[in-house]
């Protein structure tokens, strides 16, 4: 096969390269290096900021392919999965990564079908296979209780989307350059079916946990939804996020977008409190990027005190009202 190079697809916004496009860098660049190929940003959108065009390259990126157009300011599968799609027939990459977002999860099938090629979706791990040069694509299965290894031994491109917010971008190198490739796509390419309304956010639970930089999180030692208010109660005071153990939420105490781990989401915030979280290895996949982690568990053994930063051995329903209390007296206007 003529197929060459490792492709990630970023995301912007606005105009703004989104920061899961730095992180996917980190992840290409790995496989490129092993590969030994370049790896090259694919960037879809209208007048993207050419800083953050030019930063892809400190990020790790040898090459960045844009193509610009007002049908591409905003996400729309078709239009999004048509261009890629040209841009895949044209350059016809060995590899091509994308992050596990909406964006990601609905371009990457449809690219699969169209190539035709295999898609590995939600994935924990992206590697090489030393012997046969294939791309090693690990992801959990079974509830998260098992992790699958899975290759694409007779197609091209091998495609994967990985968890956002489960690596770090590499740290920025200002010496690196590369080129900028401006094409160029037919404007039947760019029709739609879809057209975009509107945008809310969801706001449940406040602030979207993959994007907070302050996540509470809670656990079944809360025993009941009632109790399980005092995690929103300390989010609110903080204006964190809440986040919620794959018990809490098969519960019903939380929604499926709070729930962290392999089989929910992968978080990075700047501070983690993880309230009655045993810490199984589920859960703990899905904070190992966090800067800060402070536990409060009543077992002294669980887990989750392995890797917490600071750890607090106590009855959640002494603590927790403590807690309540002190962050109220000095958080007094």
């Amino acid at each position: 096969m003529s197929c060459k190079n490792v492709w990630i697809l970023g995301e912007q916004e606005d105009g703004r390269i989104k920061l899961v496009t730095h992180e996917l860098l980190k992840r290409g660049r790995a496989l490129a290096d092993k590969r030994q190929v370049e790896l090259v940003a694919v960037m879809l959108g209208e007048k993207i900021d050419r800083d953050d065009l030019q930063k892809l390259f400190h990020y790790g990126a040898d090459k960045v392919i844009v193509v610009e157009n007002p049908g591409l300011l905003h996400f729309l599968p078709e239009p999004y999965v048509n261009t890629v799609f040209h841009l895949i027939k044209k350059y016809e990459p060995e590899i091509m990564i994308a992050s596990a977002t909406t964006t990601g999860r609905t371009v990457m099938p449809a690219l699969a079908v169209k190539c035709p090629t295999g898609l590995t979706a939600d994935c924990t791990e992206l590697d090489i296979d030393p012997e046969s040069g294939n791309l090693i694509q690990t992801r959990p299965a079974i509830g998260g209780n098992i992790l699958a290894t899975i290759k694409t031994p007779m197609h091209r491109p091998q495609m994967a989307t990985v968890r956002p917010h489960s690596n770090k971008p590499l740290d920025p190198d200002s010496s690196r350059s590369g080129e900028i490739v401006y094409e160029t796509v037919d404007n039947s390419l760019l029709k739609s079916r879809i057209r975009r309304l509107e945008f809310r956010k969801n706001t449940e639970g406040g602030a979207n946990i993959q994007d907070a930089e302050i996540i509470i999180a809670g656990g079944k030692g809360f025993k009941k939804t009632e109790n399980f208010q005092m995690v929103h109660d300390v989010a609110n005071l903080l204006k964190g996020a809440v986040g919620a153990s794959r018990d809490a939420v098969d519960l019903g105490w939380a929604t499926y977008p709070q729930q962290i781990g392999l089989s929910g989401k992968t978080v990075s915030p700047k501070f983690y409190l993880a309230v009655a979280i045993s810490g199984s290895v589920q859960h703990l996949a899905g904070i190992k990027t966090a800067e800060n982690i402070v536990a409060i568990n009543s077992d002294p053994d669980a887990q989750i005190f392995q890797v917490a930063n600071y750890g607090i051995v106590a009855d959640l329903f002494e603590a927790m009202p403590l807690l309540i209390e002190k962050l109220k007296n000095r958080l007094k206007p």
